[in-house]
């Protein structure tokens, strides 16, 4: 999923962007420019959001001409569904022509408009959503979709590099997670599991999953799938009260919503700026920010989103493999994985597995 080269230019990102607080560069930019959504998730309310939202393509262009933004910037298109967009096609021939480093996030209800789309603006990742068997899917999406995201991953799972995205949910089952595994395994496409968690823009609540004995219900297949096994883990350690990382994603990856609002995360209801009244560079590099950014990368660790979390488990954990705790911890900060706070990552790992 990630090279070598990934690592290496995420690690040098990192020191850039802690050492030069005002002159931060982004790794990841995601812009939810709609609510317009075809599916009715018990997981996300964005559906019923009135009145429809929308970025125009002049404000995207906007975004994408500051300087916090880089070649390397990986930019996602998402809403709502992406697709629905009014100015859909547009976008994303610009993107093509001027930012090819960006992906798809889609639902894939639309399959004709989804395939269309890819063929012809070429996106460097497509992901599309699928939370379960066909059962499952009725019921936690309200829509009889499940034939239709197979008709996007069979026509385009040789044309584009392709992830499944899994959300492990009070509205779903690990029996579930397995089915999604075995289907990506079917396609020899990537998979991307997440779980469930309080996300503003979407309305959703903070109900948590609450299954008994947790570690042992993870499906044996999710260790052949990558960058996943230890997020799903190590969510019940959070769940408990016993990790501890340090928020450090906010410092290179941000969120637009379709209101122009930009929020600290895609937790915690925490507006930095909005893009119609301030430019990105401002809102994201401005001595407010950086003074906000502190603070709750020191401070929170109130969410288990895949977004954030997974950016704060690779970057601590390659720490680990270079340097003792006890060292990381003098620049770093205090963190643990569990209830032993001297414990580290591979001795947590090894002993759950």
């Amino acid at each position: 999923m990630y090279s070598i080269y990934d690592y290496t230019y995420n690690g040098l990102l990192y020191l850039n962007n802690i050492m030069r607080p005002r002159k931060k560069r982004l790794s990841q930019l995601m812009i939810y420019s709609t609510t317009l959504c075809q599916s009715k998730c018990k997981h996300c309310n964005i559906w019923q959001k009135r009145p429809v939202e929308h970025l125009s393509l002049n404000d995207i262009q906007q975004i994408m001409q500051s300087r916090c933004v880089t070649q390397r910037t990986t930019v996602g298109l998402e809403g709502g569904e992406f697709i629905l967009h009014p100015q859909a096609n547009e976008i994303m021939a610009w993107f093509h022509e001027h930012h090819p480093n960006y992906t798809l996030l889609t639902n894939g209800l639309a399959p004709r408009r989804v395939i269309d789309a890819v063929r012809s603006y070429k996106p460097r990742h497509l992901y599309v959503s699928l939370d379960g068997n066909r059962t499952t899917y009725q019921q936690m999406r309200g829509c009889n979709g499940f034939n239709r995201v197979i008709e996007v991953v069979e026509t385009l799972k040789n044309e584009v590099p392709l992830s499944l995205m899994f959300c492990l949910s009070p509205w779903n089952t690990f029996e579930d997670m397995a089915f999604v595994i075995d289907v990506a395994k079917h396609y020899h496409v990537d998979i991307r599991i997440g779980i469930y968690g309080t996300m503003a823009f979407f309305d959703t609540t903070s109900e948590l999953l609450k299954a008994s004995d947790f570690i042992k219900q993870i499906p044996l297949s999710i260790h052949d799938t990558q960058e996943n096994y230890d997020f799903v883990a190590l969510y019940n350690e959070w769940r408990n009260g016993h990790l501890r990382l340090r928020c450090q994603s906010i410092m290179s990856s941000l969120v637009v919503h379709s209101n122009g609002d930009v929020p600290l995360c895609q937790n915690l209801d925490v507006v930095l700026g909005n893009i119609h009244q301030q430019s990105l560079d401002e809102i994201f590099n401005g001595a407010s920010t950086c003074r906000t950014q502190c603070h709750y990368s020191r401070h929170c660790n109130n969410c288990w989103i895949n977004f954030h979390r997974k950016y704060d488990i690779i970057l601590v954990r390659n720490l680990e493999r270079i340097f003792p705790k006890w060292f990381i911890e003098r620049f770093y900060g205090e963190y643990q994985w569990t209830a032993n706070s001297q414990t580290t990552y591979r001795e947590h790992i090894k002993l759950i597995q």
